[in-house]
């Protein structure tokens, strides 16, 4: 192979599978010397990729960790799982599931052939998206046309629905993404009331890139960033609610259950915790959090979710409890009179 630039690639693509290559087994593939194969790991490891070289009779080349991030080679089926993985994970506002993701699907999405795009997208619509209880889905090509004009530093149309359901037109310059863990939010100079808002991606639909580059602004924020002007935003238009719960099972238990933002556990005994914080997560979403948790506990306050709970326990056990109607009856229980020990027609 005399084109030493589709060498070095396909040598770099070698040298990527997990596994340790003696220096003749890549000379035969490549159909080089093995000479031409030591200069061109030095050429790989000039543009950055650690190649390590053992010597001996089992000695070869392999890849391994560097210091810094290379650029990587993948193939067609390996593209598309990556991509197939990454949109399902930025669709799903799940915690731990940052905007990296989301950059990530902006940049492979970028330069995938239409050919895998096709398949993406192919694979993508057989799949039923996760609907969370409030009943917000995010399609993960907004998050992408977002995190995109956000990395460009483009202006940015869409079109916006707010909480009462009033539509509107919006232009705005995006500045960040924000996951709070059960929701994406986007943080974003908003041209048309000259101020700065945050915006629910959830209720974002067609954005559009207008190719308008623009210098950022600066955040009215401390130096928590975009997450810090999100948190005040959210306390000056939601609801604080101050949770009070006694579950009865060990604080470590339920910790590993309820997500860290809710507020902090603390032991109350030996088998039971507390859970004393502020939240201004909606009133829904914080009842099933809790719901979820698998033990028995006790709502103290606020009224309104001992309320939401009290209503949502009657409509699981209405749920729960088969319908007389499309019952047998057992002649020793269901009829009149007949209990177990007894006679009937007495």
């Amino acid at each position: 192979m005399t084109d030493t630039p589709a060498r070095l690639l396909t040598l770099l693509s070698l040298l990527q599978t997990p596994r340790e290559w003696p220096g003749r087994e890549l000379a035969e593939r490549l159909e080089v010397s093995q000479r031409t194969i030591r200069r061109d790991v030095d050429r790989l490891r000039d543009l950055g990729y650690p190649v390590e070289a053992t010597r001996g009779s089992i000695g070869g080349y392999r890849l391994v960790a560097g210091t810094a991030m290379p650029p990587l080679l993948l193939d067609d089926e390996e593209a598309v799982a990556i991509a197939v993985g990454l949109r399902a994970g930025a669709g799903h506002a799940i915690e731990g599931v940052d905007e990296a993701s989301v950059r990530a699907l902006a940049k492979l999405e970028q330069v995938l052939p239409s050919r895998l795009r096709h398949r993406v997208s192919s694979l993508q619509n057989a799949t039923v998206a996760f609907t969370r209880g409030d009943g917000a889905t995010i399609d993960p090509r907004t998050l992408t046309a977002i995190a995109s004009a956000v990395t460009a530093r483009e202006r940015l149309r869409f079109a916006y629905r707010a909480g009462d359901g009033t539509p509107s037109k919006r232009q705005a310059e995006p500045y960040r993404l924000v996951s709070t863990g059960s929701r994406w939010y986007l943080v974003a100079y908003d041209l048309d009331r000259e101020d700065w808002r945050t915006f629910r991606v959830d209720r974002v639909s067609e954005p559009f890139a207008t190719g308008a580059r623009f210098t950022p602004r600066d955040l009215p924020a401390g130096d928590g960033g975009a997450a810090e002007f999100l948190a005040v935003s959210m306390s000056r238009t939601q609801p604080e609610l101050r949770l009070d719960v006694t579950f009865r099972a060990p604080a470590e238990a339920v910790r590993a259950q309820l997500p860290a933002g809710l507020g902090t556990v603390e032991p109350s005994g030996e088998d039971s915790c507390r859970l004393r914080s502020t939240s201004t997560d909606s009133l829904e979403w914080v009842a099933l959090r809790l719901a979820m948790v698998d033990c028995a506990f006790e709502a103290h306050g606020p009224p309104e979710l001992v309320e939401h709970l009290r209503g949502l326990g009657a409509r699981l056990t209405r749920a729960a409890a088969p319908s007389r109607a499309g019952r047998r009856p057992r002649p020793d229980v269901d009829e009149p009179g007949a209990w177990p020990g007894t006679n009937p027609g007495a």
